[in-house]
């Protein structure tokens, strides 16, 4: 078997049993396409049957000198996935990354903003032009529902529930969702597409999309990135804040206020619940107040 047939069997496995997205299948054959170009860098002649573990050890050694901890472990993560996957087609029986442990590195989590910073940065909006209607009904929707930055730019007009309090959202893979949606966020974004949205020139291809710029097209990433650091600024709110913040805090709030992590893990479109985990960063004083509720000890 050659790498390059290997590699194209495993994109099709990913795409097709796992159903990640383009950017993730992406990623990980990035990670065995720098395996391979090492392989011929050095003239080592072998397949990815035949590959022993000595090799792929003196590959992660080497790029360990060029990468941070953060890219070599994901490095030798892709790996053991590849591997993994041919031994799931029986084309081998061990993986050589098996005993190869990946470099210790702690999550960065993006900071929380609390209520009244919420607050504050949707106070900094100027009502009185179409944009920032728009943009407060951004702003409630990405903390309101816990979006992720790609999934409300996506969002769209037949998503919208609101008779059953309900937003369809399509997340990460392609993977269905529906989650709930407030009152108050289904007031602002009614307002924002009643009395904004209807009155813009809408480009074709568009007619669905919820957010739209001024021309009448679908907002970018870039955009809301821009949107909301330019408000934080406003603010004078000293945190490194990105919209993905707003959706840390929708997660960290539902949990302070008793909120249960399997519902949380649903709403958020976490596969695995150890994800969902990683983000209630809870300070003691409320790891105290839930031993003392729910405890028999108490």
């Amino acid at each position: 078997m050659k790498w390059e047939h290997a590699l194209r069997d495993y994109q099709h496995y990913l795409r097709i049993e796992r159903g990640l997205s383009e950017n993730s299948i992406i990623n990980y054959s990035l990670d065995i396409e720098r395996l391979i170009k090492y392989l011929a860098q050095h003239s080592i002649t072998t397949t990815p049957i035949t590959i022993e573990k000595e090799t792929v050890q003196h590959f992660v050694f080497e790029t360990a000198k060029l990468v941070n901890a953060r890219s070599q472990a994901r490095i030798i993560s892709g790996l053991k996935s590849f591997f993994n996957y041919l031994i799931f087609e029986q084309y081998r029986e061990t993986n050589p990354m098996e005993l190869i442990e990946s470099p210790k590195i702690g999550r960065k989590l993006p900071d929380t903003l609390s209520t009244e910073e919420i607050d504050q940065i949707i106070a900094q909006i100027d009502l009185g032009t179409s944009e920032g209607e728009r943009n407060r009904a951004i702003i409630e929707t990405l903390y309101g529902c816990g979006l992720r930055v790609t999934e409300l730019i996506e969002l769209k007009l037949s998503d919208l529930y609101f008779d059953e309090n309900f937003i369809h959202i399509t997340g990460k893979g392609d993977k269905q969702r529906f989650v709930p949606i407030a009152a108050v966020t289904q007031k602002y974004i009614s307002i924002y597409t009643t009395q904004i949205r209807n009155h813009l020139s809408i480009q074709k291809g568009h007619e669905d999309i919820v957010f739209l710029n001024r021309r009448g097209k679908q907002l970018t990433r870039a955009m809301i990135f821009t949107i909301i650091k330019r408000l934080v600024t406003k603010a004078g709110i000293q945190k490194n804040i990105s919209p993905h913040s707003l959706r840390h805090s929708f997660a960290t709030h539902l949990l302070e206020n008793g909120a249960d992590l399997r519902a949380i893990q649903l709403m958020l479109g976490h596969e695995s619940i150890t994800t969902t985990e990683i983000y209630m960063h809870l300070d003691k004083t409320h790891l105290t107040q839930v031993m003392h509720t729910y405890h028999p000890r108490k």
